[in-house]
Parts: C-alpha cells; structure tokens; sequence
C-alpha cells in the first residue's frame, strides 16, 4: 500500500502561500511572495532533492501543477535533479477546470471524487505520493484521514496572514514527530505522522 506524503514549506505563522517568489500567488493581497528565499541552504536543498527523487509519484492540485507544467519541462541544467523525476515520473492532478489530455508528460487528471481517487492510489503497488504545495488538496486529504506523513519545512520568519495548510475548522489533528533537522539559516526540517489511534 502507498503512502500520501505531504512536503509543505511554512512560515513560523503557519502561512504556506507563495514561498518562492514575489508573482507565485498574490491572491488576496499578499504581498510577502518569496518569503523562503533567505533560508535556502546546502542542508535543506539536498533534503528537498531526496524528498522528490524517492517519490514513486506525485499528487497535485490546479495552481501547483499549472506553475509546475510551466516550468520543470524547461528546467535549465542545474535544476535537473529535480526535474527528472518530476517530469518523467506520474503525476495525479485535482481539478474541476482542466481537461485531459494534460500538456505536462506522464500527467492524470483524478476523476470523481478526489478522496476516493486518492485512496483507489493508496490501494495501488508502488511508491509513494508525495504531494508538494496544493493546499487545498492537502486539506481535502486531511479531511478523509488520507496523509500519512508530513514533511514540513518551517522557516524563522513571520508573514502575518495569507494562506494556511492547516484551516481554522476546530478540529484536533494530534501528530507524532519522526525525524528533525535545524538548517544553518534557522529554519526547521520537520518530519509528522498523524497520530492514529
């Protein structure tokens, strides 16, 4: 049986909108876009590498895939340790807008339900899903008990507001910590599995 794996870069404020760059995501008015930039490092770009590289797939919502397409195929040589597998390998997308085929290779639109979808591929032989980003995605998994691990990066910087990966909705998710690591700029490599029963 596979494992859904959740990969979530944060803020210390819990916010996971637009970590990369200032254009990613400024819906409703953010204006911190880029925040993780500072807090890149050797430690936490090899740890990224793995984390991607051992994935046996990869589950995604609208807007991550919509960045992704748009750039991994066309990844320039340096960036190749992640791209390889992030093109070659299969890619299961959550959307109500797109339509098959999907231009990105080796990419699936779920049909139906996106909860039973993912657990018919939790079903399934083969490696893991890691799922990068797609916060609305990760809190439908959330709600039907689908993750089974998180990986969260945690960076020492707060935004003040903006997206969550965990929702205000007075549920009580008790984790257990498996693994951590504190990068030389600060931030926190943080490895949860929820605690079930």
């Amino acid at each position: 049986m596979r494992r859904v794996i959740v990969s979530e870069w944060m803020t210390l404020d819990g916010v996971v909108q637009a970590p990369m760059s200032a254009g990613e995501d400024a819906s409703g008015g953010f204006r911190h876009g880029g925040w993780h930039a500072p807090f890149g490092e050797a430690v936490f770009q090899a740890w990224v590498v793995a984390s991607v590289g051992a994935a046996g797939g990869y589950l995604l919502g609208r807007r991550t895939y919509d960045i992704f397409a748009a750039h991994w195929p066309n990844a320039s040589p340096q960036e190749q340790m992640l791209a390889e597998p992030l093109n070659t390998r299969p890619k299961y997308v959550a959307s109500t807008t797109l339509s098959e085929p999907l231009a990105w290779r080796n990419s699936t639109l779920l049909c139906g339900d996106v909860a039973d979808s993912v657990a018919a591929l939790k079903r399934e032989d083969g490696g893991d899903l890691l799922v990068i980003g797609s916060t609305r995605l990760v809190q439908t998994l959330m709600a039907h008990d689908l993750v089974d691990e998180f990986r969260l990066i945690i960076d020492p910087v707060v935004v003040g507001g903006g997206k969550r990966l965990f929702a205000d909705d007075g549920a009580l998710r008790s984790l257990r910590l498996t693994d951590s690591t504190v990068t030389s700029t600060g931030a926190i490599i943080a490895t949860y599995v929820p605690a079930r029963g």
